[in-house]
């Protein structure tokens, strides 16, 4: 067990990659084929994970640590799509059986994957799924819950991308972080926070759902507005409580992109790298285009590619 604020310990973060191996991929980082002036761009991959995220990787290693006999009874997760499929891809994997709820607005693409890999899924308004991110129960689901944010083993997971940028771009200046929960940008930042402590961490955010930033405006978590769109998978109404002491203590700041910003990022990966980014890989991206992660290299972290084809169509075809 970890403290509720600081850095996941390093040790932990190792492990996890021990564990990992073979399970997840160790995805390249190659630089962005754009002409970004003083900063360099960087991708971090993780859309080509085998379910197309990272989230793979706090969910393997979670699963791992809860061991064989707590997963008898299942695993279930709350989630809008990615930290589900994480699930129930680890589930097929070791043979168990897998529930998922999901927010009414989550999107086919990421329904569709879930129902191939086996998962139940159990659909629910978002102030409904908004209480199990909080309470961390539902009723009537069984077995081990894996949350898709404050748990410290999925932050362990999530905190081995970190130990692969400073093997892969030793003197990175920046990182930038789709957020969600912050269990993506915590665990990465702490393996950052020992290895290279000069490193800043940022998170991405998109302007129709952007509880951090406010939440570093008012010095605490405050509601805010939540519009969907199809940044589907980072935003909510309000930072998490548990949450709040690492995120604080762990992040330089909050870097906030429009809708509009954020799919001239999609374009432009998809166009300049062939990368297929979902709105919310691209939105770290559109954050470090717009400067606010300082000049240097900068690395983006692509969460996931799991976009509906529709979407990516729509987008593709904006002239800008």
């Amino acid at each position: 067990m970890t403290e509720d604020s600081g850095p996941i310990p390093l040790s932990e973060i190792e492990a996890a990659r021990e564990r990992l191996n073979g399970i997840a991929v160790r995805t390249p980082l190659v630089r962005l084929n754009a002409d970004t002036g003083p900063i360099e761009i960087y991708l971090k991959l993780e859309n080509l994970q085998p379910i197309g995220a990272f989230k793979i990787r706090g969910a393997g290693n979670a699963m791992a640590i809860a061991g064989p006999a707590a997963l008898e009874e299942g695993v279930w997760t709350a989630s809008a799509g990615n930290m589900a499929q994480g699930v129930a891809w680890n589930a097929r994997r070791l043979g168990v059986p897998c529930s998922v709820v999901v927010p009414d607005h989550a999107p086919a693409a990421k329904l569709g994957a879930l129902e191939r890999l086996g998962a139940r899924v159990v659909k629910v308004s978002f102030e409904e799924w908004w209480q199990i991110i909080v309470t961390h129960a539902h009723e009537g689901q069984d077995g081990v819950f894996v949350h898709p944010v404050s748990d410290p083993a999925v932050m362990a997971g999530n905190g081995t991308i970190g130990l692969e940028l400073v093997e892969d771009l030793p003197d990175l200046d920046a990182v930038v972080v789709p957020y969600g929960g912050g269990g993506l940008s915590c665990g990465i930042a702490s393996a950052l926070r020992f290895l290279k402590p000069a490193v800043r961490v940022y998170a991405a955010e998109v302007a129709t759902a952007a509880p951090l930033a406010a939440a570093f405006e008012a010095g605490e978590p405050t509601d805010v507005e939540y519009v969907p769109s199809f940044v589907d998978g980072i935003g909510s109404t309000r930072v998490l409580d548990d949450m709040w002491p690492r995120v604080k203590e762990l992040l330089t700041g909050s870097l906030v992109a429009s809708l509009d910003d954020v799919a001239a990022a999609v374009r432009l990966l998809a166009v300049r790298n062939r990368v297929v980014a979902e709105g919310a890989g691209a939105a770290g991206v559109a954050a470090a285009l717009l400067g606010g992660a300082g000049s240097g290299k900068v690395v983006c972290i692509v969460s996931g590619g799991n976009i509906d084809a529709a979407k990516l169509a729509s987008i593709l075809s904006e002239s800008g």
